[in-house]
């Protein structure tokens, strides 16, 4: 069962794709859009990371930030960044910690859910039927209502 809107966000540190320490509140004060998804240069998951790179400067200047998070290590989520051209950071949960405390843990890998996160840290939308090919315009227009 994954978290319910209204829901304080667990707070989490990671190392993003670049090898730098990032956690949840260094984003207070912001919206974040807090994407889950299995793995790596997959079919679905490269879909649905295109989705929101061609969508990134609407979300950028809605001054909104876009984290996607696998239980895939720092490399391999560098080379995927490369290889699409993702603008956005990809955080590395290679123990699992963040996945099981937003519970979206499929047993070795992240399930492809979507959380929204307001400035208070409050969660106020939940997305877990995920259409890859549309996501990320899916998800600015739950951020606008």
């Amino acid at each position: 069962m994954v978290l319910a809107v209204g829901t304080k966000a667990p707070n989490f540190t990671a190392k993003d794709d670049e090898g730098n320490t990032v956690s949840l509140s260094d984003y207070a004060g912001k919206v974040v859009v807090l994407y889950f998804y299995p793995k790596d240069d997959t079919p679905g998951c490269t879909k649905e990371a295109q989705s929101f790179r061609d969508k990134y400067e609407e979300f950028k200047n809605k001054d909104i930030v876009v984290l996607g998070v696998s239980r895939d290590d720092e490399a391999s989520h560098k080379r995927f960044k490369e290889k699409y051209g993702l603008p956005f950071k990809l955080l590395a949960d290679t123990d699992g910690s963040i996945t099981k405390a937003y519970d979206v843990d499929g047993g070795g890998y992240a399930k492809r859910v979507t959380y929204i996160i307001n400035p208070e840290g409050v969660i106020t939308h939940v997305d877990e039927k995920v259409k890859v090919d549309t996501h990320a315009q899916d998800i600015l227009a739950n951020i606008g209502k």
